[in-house]
């Protein structure tokens, strides 16, 4: 399993189990570590890993409106809490992360691979319509589609 891959399970995890009990911010760090130290072994970027869990965390009143303006088939409260979750992530990584880093089409296929494995069968085409949405929003998207044509 590709590390990065492994990083943003871990992290999904941590980030379930901190909104699931509505744990203040502090505490997602002690839950990603406990997650980290017995799953991330054989993790060569954990630096990539807290990334992703402090960038949610710290953004999450901005990730959770961009979930809002763009589900719209779901009211936010009616989202089940893990693809609440994939979304976070994936948002995180549309948005904050830098593109060479994590282009943006990585970041939603990643979302959608973690839905398929972790949620309910349909949730891939749910979390593929919601990420496709926030696209549109996207920083960087133009310039990537400039650099195609």
């Amino acid at each position: 399993m590709a590390t990065r891959h492994l990083c943003r399970i871990i992290v999904l995890q941590s980030l379930y189990e901190w909104s699931f009990w509505g744990y203040t911010k502090e505490e997602a760090d002690k839950i990603f570590e406990r997650n980290f130290e017995e799953f991330g072994q054989d993790i060569d970027e954990p630096d990539f890993a807290k990334i992703l869990l402090h960038g949610v965390v710290e953004n999450i009143e901005f990730i959770d409106e961009k979930i809002k303006a763009h589900a719209k088939s779901l009211p936010f409260e009616n989202i089940p809490l893990i693809e609440k979750n994939i979304l976070r992530l994936a948002i995180f990584e549309m948005f904050f992360q830098k593109k060479e880093s994590v282009p943006i089409k990585v970041a939603i296929n990643e979302a959608i691979e973690l839905a398929k494995k972790f949620s309910t069968t349909g949730s891939g085409k749910f979390i593929n319509g919601v990420l496709g949405s926030v696209f549109e929003d996207a920083p960087g998207k133009d310039a990537k589609a400039a650099q195609r044509s």
